[in-house]
């Protein structure tokens, strides 16, 4: 049992041995140490609230960027809105535009069409004109004493005129 249980002069040694250590610590390393944990520590808080901070702006960049998502969205909705409108009412124009230069050309073409009708009237009233005088001339220029002979005549006439 003498292992167990130390004798005094052990006992005595180890306690002023450890007694000089914690001396020497206290004096020496006591303060860096206890310093060293204190910086540590702030360092510790300092991040911790650093990361926080960064965690509030990321938040906040967040929320901005989903406003501006938002507003780039409706912009772009309002865009393409005004470019339908605009190409529709282009569409309207054009259709309207060909419309009335369709009724023009219409118009134009009866018009020419009724011009041409009333000069080939007017060419063929002169022609039958020339016709029946050229007839009389010939008709009076002969007198004839017979009526038989006058019919003949004017049949012979008739016969040998050209109609243009």
């Amino acid at each position: 049992m003498d292992l167990i249980t130390p004798q005094f002069g052990l006992f005595f040694w180890n306690l002023v041995a450890f007694l000089v250590v914690f001396l020497i610590l206290k004096k020496f390393a006591w303060k860096p140490i206890l310093n060293s944990l204190n910086e540590r520590e702030s360092g510790i808080a300092d991040s911790i609230a650093t990361a926080e901070r960064v965690k509030a702006e990321m938040a906040q960049l967040k929320s901005e960027n989903e406003a501006l998502l938002q507003s780039a969205r409706e912009e772009r909705a309002t865009m393409i809105k005004d470019a339908k409108a605009t190409a529709d009412k282009m569409v309207a124009e054009a259709k309207d535009k060909a419309k009335s230069e369709y009724d023009r050309i219409v118009s134009d073409a009866q018009l020419a069409i009724t011009q041409q009708k009333n000069a080939a009237l007017i060419d063929v009233k002169n022609q039958v004109g020339a016709l029946v005088i050229e007839v009389s001339e010939k008709i009076i220029r002969r007198e004839l004493s017979n009526k038989g002979e006058q019919e003949k005549y004017i049949s012979d006439l008739a016969a040998s005129v050209k109609l243009n």
